[in-house]
């Protein structure tokens, strides 16, 4: 059976079947897998859509030897991801340096430190000695793994947050098209302005770090501050009516996390794939819980034990380590009731675990059904 035909500009601009782009979805906390590894990206762009790398937490040469293996395991396009903070704090370590996260734990705020200690104490936490905090990753030295992303040549590069104006002509001189996520219009014009090739736009359905406006408000507005540039659709994208909507709407194509997450190459802890599956629309919720920045997580017994800690996230990455210690405590002493992470609104859609060939499959199969038999049976224009 000849497979469906689902084209737009952005299949010509990446060099791919579908527009359709798996979301570059890092491990946010130390400890956490990444959510977007190897095998998730080989599938998507072997599938006709294009994987991108969750680079987030990777140190420096595990971020080339990952983009080497993806290379080695496809010729199709792919992307990397990578956190762009326009002000990244120190945290009282040089570079190089390797702390546990026990005594990075020590070097927090005094109140924030002595609520660990109240929680580790009262859950029964394992000693955290073993567990190291590297200060040689990409989010800690974002141009550094920039820089790597231009050597390798990696088709595609995905900022998921920040403005990556810096390397953009770097990026183009090497070949590479550079995309920009952005939560509002201002921030969509602001980043076309800087000569990004696209532009994704997130809804505040997403799961991850997401802003304040819904998606079906954002689009439009977003599509419009952005022009020329063009826009992906991004919060709320789960299945093919998201794509046939994004599509409608003037986007060209969609980036697609938290469904993505739940497949078989997704690389969410088992535990966060089965809340997924479990949850309703109503199921996640946003806080700066995670990182200091407003992200969208499933909602666990975590969120009500911060929300009564009274105490104010720290500047990111202060809450990533104070966060990362509380997660992986919950983890090792068994107290998976509070074990929480990043996914979006739309995994009220998502009833099981698959391979991403498939998602892909299915979602270009009901978005080709969509547009060119439920519409016109719909839709009367005479």
């Amino acid at each position: 059976m000849a497979r469906p035909v689902l084209r737009t500009p952005l299949c010509d601009m990446l060099g791919i079947e579908y527009p359709i782009i798996s979301a570059g979805m890092g491990p946010t906390l130390i400890g956490e897998p990444n959510g977007a590894p190897v095998e998730l990206v080989v599938a998507v762009s072997e599938a006709g859509g294009l994987g991108v790398l969750g680079g987030a937490g990777f140190t420096l040469n595990e971020l080339r030897t990952a983009i080497r293996q993806i290379k080695s395991k496809t010729d199709k396009p792919f992307g990397v991801d990578l956190l762009l903070p326009k002000n990244l704090p120190g945290a009282g370590m040089s570079a190089g340096e390797r702390l546990t996260l026990a005594q990075v734990i020590e070097m927090l705020p005094e109140k924030h430190k002595a609520w660990y200690r109240k929680i580790a104490k009262e859950m029964n936490f394992p000693s955290l000695d073993d567990v190291e905090v590297p200060t040689d990753t990409t989010t800690m030295n974002p141009r550094a793994a920039v820089d790597i992303c231009i050597e390798e040549k990696v088709p595609l590069f995905a900022s998921g947050l920040g403005n990556p104006e810096f390397m953009v002509e770097k990026a183009h001189a090497a070949g590479m098209k550079v995309l920009a996520v952005v939560g509002n219009a201002k921030n969509a014009g602001r980043v076309a302005r800087s000569g990004v090739d696209l532009v994704a736009a997130q809804g505040h359905e997403g799961g991850g770090h997401t802003g304040r406006i819904g998606t079906m408000a954002l689009l439009p507005q977003a599509i419009d501050a952005a022009h020329p540039v063009p826009v992906l659709a991004a919060g709320g994208i789960g299945d093919g009516r998201g794509l046939a909507a994004a599509l409608a709407m003037g986007c060209i194509g969609v980036w697609v996390g938290t469904r993505f997450l739940a497949t078989n190459e997704g690389g969410a802890m088992e535990l966060c794939k089965k809340r997924i599956l479990s949850s309703t629309d109503e199921d996640t919720r946003v806080s700066k819980l995670f990182t200091g920045k407003t992200s969208r997580a499933n909602v666990t017994r975590f969120h009500d034990l911060w929300d009564a800690s009274g105490l104010e996230p720290l500047p990111f990455p202060f809450q990533v380590l104070l966060s990362s210690a509380l997660l992986l405590g919950f983890i090792r002493s068994g107290n998976d009731e509070y074990v929480s992470g990043f996914a979006g609104q739309v995994s009220g859609l998502i009833h099981d675990i698959k391979p991403a060939a498939k998602v892909v499959e299915e979602m270009v199969e009901t978005a080709v059904e969509i547009l060119s038999r439920r519409l016109p049976e719909t839709v009367r224009l005479k």
